[in-house]
């Protein structure tokens, strides 16, 4: 791994892990269960991979990074909410997430059901309120993650991808629901990473050219993962995507070339941060490590 990379996540990854423990102890849950298990799923698991984008590309954009903390803390809130819901018996129903039962196998389908609930509004609440940024610049984080995460990013992707069991689709339909499901909360952490730097717009279109191709890869390797690793690995449930019957990029393009394309789209995403010089070391390392997960 490069050393920068290992060396920024050595840094950053004890940092969140505190703040995501600040904000959810001080959050003011009427309900002891509820508060344990938005907590439960939260914290002491994942690879912060969104939140370390937005730390990142506000340093890439000439920011201090830590500016971006409650931007930060609050895309790795809507990605754990959507991965409480994922998990749901009425979802994709995998009783293993982050290498420990699903939220709803330890605490029941009704209570991870609103600790995903919980968890949205104070995505926002922490952004809008631990925001030390100009004001404008918060709203137009905030609107930025809340689009991302709605019917026109993630939720929209959630939607097509339950459409899509039991059928085959093709790359291009394949490709539209990922841009939602998973390349949608990606590219607003990083977008975000910018506004808290007070970027300029052509660095905004730097940062969603490298997303976009990012997310793409990363899903592919996901897609990979599923059919080449196991559950102790990943932490998660393998071969759920054969089980579902649903059409991933090894099932329309084979092995192989899956893994052409995620490294193909990593190159993209490195080139397009190449022009910012020796601020992309990070993100290119981090990119390729992404993709590198398949080796």
């Amino acid at each position: 791994m490069n050393n920068i990379v290992k060396e920024r996540q050595n840094e950053w990854l004890p940092k969140i892990e505190a703040e995501l423990d600040r904000y959810t102890a001080n959050c003011g849950s009427m309900h002891g269960i509820l508060l344990e298990a938005m907590r439960y799923s939260l914290l002491d698991a994942g690879k912060r991979i969104r939140p370390i984008l937005a730390l990142e590309f506000c340093r890439a954009a000439g920011g201090n990074p830590e500016d971006a903390m409650p931007f930060a803390c609050g895309v790795e809130m809507i990605h754990t909410y959507s991965l409480i819901h994922d998990d749901l018996p009425c979802m994709d129903d995998d009783d293993l997430r982050r290498g420990k039962p699903s939220c709803h196998i330890k605490f029941g389908e009704a209570n991870a059901l609103l600790a995903g609930d919980a968890l949205q509004p104070l995505a926002f609440e922490t952004m809008l309120s631990g925001s030390k940024i100009r004001p404008d610049l918060t709203l137009k984080a905030a609107n930025t993650l809340a689009h991302a995460c709605g019917a026109a990013g993630m939720v929209g992707g959630q939607m097509i991808d339950l459409e899509n069991e039991g059928r085959h689709v093709g790359l291009d339909e394949l490709r539209i629901m990922d841009s939602g499901k998973t390349g949608a909360i990606i590219k607003a952490a990083c977008v975000m990473g910018v506004i808290a730097a007070g970027g300029s717009d052509e660095m905004i279109s730097i940062a969603e050219k490298y997303a976009e191709n990012v997310g793409i890869a990363f899903q592919i390797t996901d897609d990979i993962l599923d059919v080449t690793s196991t559950a102790e690995v990943l932490g998660k449930p393998v071969d759920s995507d054969v089980g579902n019957d649903k059409s991933t990029y090894v099932s329309l393009m084979g092995l192989e070339a899956a893994r052409k394309e995620a490294e193909r789209h990593t190159a993209i995403a490195v080139d397009a941060i190449a022009c910012l010089g020796e601020r992309a070391e990070f993100l290119a390392g981090f990119a390729k490590m992404l993709t590198n997960r398949i080796k």
